[in-house]
């Protein structure tokens, strides 16, 4: 938590990952711009890439138009490249991704992931795995109308079929199909979860065989 700033101005953030681009479907655009309208009839502050490309613009601008608040974070390589929001409500140039990263998961109570490439990968994944390990405890859901993370899904169960990602850990993949549950789902507390530091799988117990 950064200096001076509340947990209450924290709760009231949810963090949105998504694609700087729109997706070859309308369906992609719709669902950010919903998004955004949820997000500030329920008072949430919005936290996200800062920038106004793609869906990560849709969903900015969309809170912005109906009166809500939007905290943007960039890291400075990227303020070209993603056309960095100048209208947001605050915008902080950051000097690295991991910066970028981690000033996001401090603003935010929760976490929504829109459709989106390698980046949103990046992102979402990290925050899974701060979970896991037990260094946070925030909600993190999938709004997935669309049907684009459905082969995502099918890979956890795969994962967790192979007891690489074991079972009591389904609980932190929420998936959701309408903005509203995925807004109660992120702004909820998160569920209780063992993390993995606290018991690790110790390999060097096992007898391993070629």
């Amino acid at each position: 938590m950064s200096a001076g700033q509340t947990p209450t101005e924290i709760k009231r953030n949810v963090c949105v990952y998504c694609g700087s681009s729109s997706g070859k479907g309308p369906e992609y655009a719709a669902e950010a711009i919903a998004l955004g309208r949820e997000l500030a009839s329920q008072n949430l502050g919005l936290v996200y890439g800062g920038g106004r490309v793609g869906l990560m613009g849709l969903v900015a601008d969309s809170v912005l138009d109906h009166g809500g608040e939007v905290h943007g974070i960039i890291p400075e390589h990227l303020v070209k490249a993603e056309t960095a929001h100048q209208g947001l409500t605050t915008l902080e140039t950051v000097a690295t991704m991991h910066e970028r990263k981690a000033r996001m998961e401090e603003l935010a109570a929760g976490f929504i992931v829109l459709p989106g490439g390698f980046g949103t990968f990046d992102e979402v994944f990290e925050i899974l795995t701060w979970n896991q390990l037990g260094l946070i405890s925030k909600p993190v859901v999938f709004l997935d109308s669309t049907g684009y993370y459905a082969p995502l899904f099918d890979a956890f169960d795969h994962m967790i079929a192979a007891g690489f990602v074991k079972e009591n850990y389904r609980v932190l993949l929420n998936r959701a199909t309408t903005v509203g549950e995925a807004v109660r789902i992120a702004s909820s507390p998160a569920p209780v979860v063992d993390g993995k530091l606290i018991e690790l799988d110790i390999t060097s117990k096992k007898t391993i065989t070629s």
